[in-house]
Parts: structure tokens; C-alpha cells; sequence
């Protein structure tokens, strides 16, 4: 009886390491999970240095002071004054609840209640991370806007007219498309993946077809480009 009790004891304490150890791992998060969980955040964020969208880039934020970037100008006030350092704890609860960690932050989205998601972001933010020491995953390419550096004449405008309340927008390929005035919106892209000087190009962003984006690489280029005629 004494024998068997040991082994029954020896059983249970064997079940609850292994529980516990199990637990643990599910907690670290997963990276490879947690890269595909982070398409969802890819709207405002991207995982490549210095490529910044509505947010900064997420690439080197593991161990960082919250609002310290570089190269990144639109922060709240809050998140700058804040003494916020990223990490896991620090990264779970602002996943959960950004408002609640850093009241007048502009990130007014809802929290993530599942933690097993949320630790999976955490574990892939680190591993992007170069500082983490950590093995790097390459990030995702659909994160990412398109690389209009090289625009292809499909994409490439070469003219943009203006007749009462219609954009007709002409391509390097030589068709011409058209939008009304509401629905086409103007936008630069100085990175280097924006397009090159004086070449404006076209990105369609509606479902329907009509809606579209026309990036230039500066704002100086915008106006001049623009010829009112009928």
C-alpha cells in the first residue's frame, strides 16, 4: 500500500510539472503564430524598420521607452510623457487594454481579451526585435504597402486632368481612367518605396473599382500636376 501510495504521489506530481511546463511554453507565445496574428494590426503598423504607417513601425520597439522611434512624428503627448519601456509585461497590457495603460493615446482600438493571441504577438514583436537577441523572422510581405519605386506603366500616371468635378487620370500605358473628384485622394510617400520624382503612381483602393489613391513623392509635386481644363 505504502509503495503503491508513493507512485500515485509520484503520478500526480509528475502530472502537475508537466501541466505546469506546458502552461509555461503556452504563455512564451509563439513567434510563427503570432506572425500571422500581427496581419491584423498591418493597416496601422508595419514589422520593417522605419516604415511607418497611422503608427511606427513595430520592428525595434522590445525594450524600448514608449514614443521614441525614429523618424516617427505623429505620437500623442501621452505616450511620450509616459515612462512605459516595452516589454512583455508591459506589451500584454497595452494589447488588452491601450486605453487603460495610456489614457489620450490615440490608439483607440479594442483591446485583445485572448491571451493566448496576445502572447503570440509579444513573441513575434521580440523576435523582429534585433536587440532581443533573438532569431529574426522576415516580415510578412502582405504587411507591407506596395513598392512603388519602380512603377510599371500599369501603374505609372502620366498626366491628370480636372473637368468639373472628375479626375481623368492618364497612364504610361496609355488608358485613361476616371474618378470622381471625392473618391481619388492625393497622398505622398517619401520612403523608398514611394514612387520616383514626377512620377506619380496609382494604386486602386476601392472594392468597386472606384476609388483609387494617386501617390506622389512630394507634396510640391501635387498642384502642378493638376490641370483644370474641359
Amino acid at each position: 500500500m505504502k509503495t503503491q501510495s508513493n507512485l500515485v504521489r509520484y503520478t500526480v506530481i509528475t502530472a502537475a510539472m508537466l501541466f505546469l511546463g506546458t502552461a509555461e511554453a503556452k504563455a512564451a507565445g509563439d513567434p510563427e503564430r503570432g506572425q500571422r496574428e500581427f496581419l491584423a494590426c498591418v493597416s496601422c503598423h508595419s514589422a520593417e524598420p522605419r516604415l511607418h504607417k497611422t503608427g511606427p513601425s513595430l520592428a525595434n520597439i522590445w525594450g524600448k521607452k514608449a514614443g521614441t522611434i525614429d523618424h516617427f512624428g505623429r505620437y500623442s503627448e501621452a505616450i511620450v510623457n509616459s515612462e512605459i519601456v516595452w516589454n512583455a509585461e508591459t506589451l500584454d497590457a497595452w494589447l488588452r487594454n491601450p486605453l487603460a495603460v495610456i489614457p489620450g493615446t490615440f490608439m483607440r482600438v479594442p483591446g485583445l481579451n485572448n491571451e493566448a493571441k496576445r502572447q503570440d504577438i509579444i513573441a513575434y514583436l521580440k523576435h523582429i526585435s534585433p536587440v532581443s537577441g533573438e532569431p529574426a523572422l522576415k516580415p510578412d510581405a502582405g504587411a507591407n504597402p506596395a513598392d512603388l519605386s519602380d512603377p510599371t506603366p500599369d501603374y505609372r500616371v502620366t498626366a491628370l486632368r480636372l473637368c468639373q468635378n472628375t479626375y481623368h487620370v492618364t497612364m504610361m500605358n496609355g488608358e485613361t481612367h476616371k474618378f470622381w473628384e471625392f473618391n481619388l485622394r492625393l497622398k505622398t510617400d517619401s520612403t523608398d518605396k514611394g514612387p520616383p520624382k514626377g512620377q506619380p503612381a496609382l494604386v486602386g483602393s476601392g472594392m468597386r473599382g472606384d476609388r483609387a489613391s494617386l501617390v506622389f513623392a512630394s507634396p510640391s509635386e501635387i498642384s502642378p500636376f493638376i490641370k483644370e481644363k474641359c
